[in-house]
């Protein structure tokens, strides 16, 4: 059985490389020193080694970690503004989706219950 990955944003690459950086919240870092951070903290523990510092500190001292994640976001927010790729058309705007109920166990899409 293979492991599941689990799709991060940008954004939350970004936040949890903040979280597992040197930077600390009263430092009031630059937008220089976040990016610089970011990519020492990725370079050093990779995207997930990031996030499995995030998940330690929020096993070990959930109080803390809440307060240290909400300032990494805003820190992440705040500089990296620029590199949101700009919102455009939706691909599927104006596509109907319809709803297909659950069929019974035992019963085929192709049977002539199902269709009844």
């Amino acid at each position: 059985m293979c492991p599941v990955m689990p799709c991060l944003s940008i954004d939350a690459r970004q936040a949890d490389a903040i979280f597992a950086s040197w930077l600390q919240r009263g430092d009031k870092p630059s937008a220089g020193q976040v990016r610089q951070a970011v990519a020492a903290a990725i370079g050093a523990f990779g995207y997930f080694g990031c996030a499995e510092r995030v998940a330690q500190e929020f096993g070990d001292h959930p109080e803390t970690a809440v307060t240290r994640m909400r300032w990494a976001r805003a820190v992440a927010r705040e500089t990296f503004v620029d590199s949101a790729p700009e919102p455009g058309p939706q691909a599927d705007a104006g596509v109907l989706l319809a709803a297909r109920t659950r069929l019974p166990a035992g019963q085929a899409s192709g049977s002539r219950e199902a269709m009844a």
